[in-house]
């Protein structure tokens, strides 16, 4: 496999690991600059995208790629300026053609000047039981931006069509007025934004920059979690153009009461709108997904294959394109498309067997073996320091891998008040992000709850 189809290969499986605001705003006008005696070159547009690739990413960048050649042993990541000469030097058919053209992400074709892209659209937005509410919401903005409605705060869980719904929402806005001004950021660009403008003292042509908008679009809000400085420019952002009747619509993977470290200011306006949550699709949904994606593709996909993703793909829409992509990038390498047994092993490392899926009874039986407790014992209300820490795992487990509602939750364990379930799985989620120890202890449960 050359440069260019280990690149596609790559993206296909990053696509599903990732946010597609995050794969959008760090992984466009990415590729393979050179592979030589174990070092990979990947040419990136600039210095943000450069720092957020090698302290978020790269260890999930070289765990793929080192599945597809095992004779890559480091990533550098280069930015396009210094690759120029590189680039220059080398002869112009070997320039490299951007990846995603060629796989056709539709998350990297987005307008200069509103950050859309014009293939998110309400026609191709497939409608459901589990967001027909988010949908009627969205259609509803677009009929009278800056309304009762206002602003649009659209909640669930990572995968499941959120950020679709926010940009076709955008896009209808400026089908119907061609003069509005729209733009759509993820929180990520917002708070580098805030930052740059401090450094370089133009916090207010920043201001003015936002504040003229009609529609302002910001997806994955739950990352402005204890930033304070961007928390505070957003509060006087919203403020303006909420004032001055111009459509504000946010994204985030839960509540804005479940937000931790969240400015309650901020949090009043979130919901002082319209909140709408996305759930999980239901199987007809996900194989409706499927054969749009594969139509805007171009593809011909066999229905058993289809339906074998439909049946063990269940809560995570982005997992769904990323498994067409896997097989699409497959059929590019061999020249056929897989049938279904090539399909189950091109797919065995992101679909797990459906005899070993998870259920609340095993994740609490799981965790209390883990650390050598009782069930009931979790399960009851001890206060005892080696009994909480658990019951805040095993509850942390049944939101991230069932996705359940945190009232669902707090019946698991003996009638708990939702606020209990919230507050564990905030906690739990805080302290993966500082401690490696929990992360493979969490890890090692994982093993156990999947493997029998």
């Amino acid at each position: 496999m050359n440069k260019e189809e280990l690149w596609q290969a790559t993206l296909a499986q990053l696509q599903f690991k990732t946010s597609p605001a995050n794969f959008a705003t760090w992984l466009k006008n990415t590729y393979i600059l050179d592979n030589k005696d174990g070092l990979l070159t990947v040419s990136v547009p600039n210095n943000f995208s450069k720092e957020w690739l090698e302290n978020k990413y790269n260890k999930t960048i070289f765990h793929i790629i080192k599945e597809l050649n095992d004779e890559v042993k480091e990533i550098k990541y280069m930015v396009e300026k210094t690759a120029g000469k590189a680039k220059e030097a080398a002869p112009r058919h070997a320039q490299p053609s951007p990846p995603e053209r060629q796989l056709g992400f539709p998350e990297l074709d987005a307008d200069q000047t509103t950050n859309l892209n014009q293939k998110y659209t309400f026609e191709n937005f497939i409608v459901g039981p589990f967001n027909e509410l988010a949908h009627a919401a969205a259609l509803a903005t677009v009929k009278n931006p800056g309304g009762p409605g206002n602003p649009l705060f659209v909640y669930g869980g990572v995968g499941l069509g959120k950020t679709h719904l926010l940009q076709a929402t955008g896009n209808q806005i400026i089908q119907n007025t061609p003069g509005k001004k729209v733009k759509y950021i993820t929180s990520e660009y917002f708070t580098s934004s805030v930052v740059s403008a401090i450094r370089n003292r133009t916090v207010e042509t920043l201001r003015e920059k936002f504040r003229e908008l009609d529609a302002l679009i910001i997806d994955d809000i739950q990352f402005l979690a204890g930033k304070e400085k961007t928390q505070e420019e957003l509060f006087h952002t919203f403020n303006t153009l909420y004032q001055a009747g111009k459509q504000v619509i946010f994204s985030s993977d839960r509540h804005p009461k479940a937000i931790p470290a969240l400015e309650e200011r901020l949090r009043s306006r979130f919901e002082g709108g319209m909140v709408a949550d996305v759930s999980m699709p239901d199987y007809e949904t996900r194989l409706a997904i499927l054969r749009t994606k594969l139509q805007e593709k171009g593809v011909f996909m066999e229905n058993d294959v289809l339906d074998y993703i439909a049946s063990h793909i269940q809560r995570n829409i982005r997992e769904l394109e990323g498994a067409l992509n896997r097989l699409i990038t497959s059929s590019q390498v061999v020249g056929k498309m897989p049938a279904l047994q090539e399909a189950k092993t091109l797919l065995r490392s992101i679909i797990s067997n459906p005899n070993k899926a998870a259920n609340p009874r095993k994740i609490i039986q799981v965790v209390a073996e883990f650390y050598d407790l009782k069930e009931k014992e979790i399960i009851a209300d001890s206060r005892k320091k080696e009994v909480v820490r658990p019951r805040q795992i095993a509850m942390y487990l049944l939101r991230e891998e069932l996705k359940g509602s945190y009232p669902f939750i707090g019946k698991k364990f003996g009638g708990k008040d939702h606020t209990t379930a919230i507050y564990a799985c905030e906690k739990i989620h805080k302290e993966l992000q500082e401690s490696e120890m929990l992360v493979d202890e969490i890890s090692l449960i994982k093993q156990r709850i999947y493997s029998g």
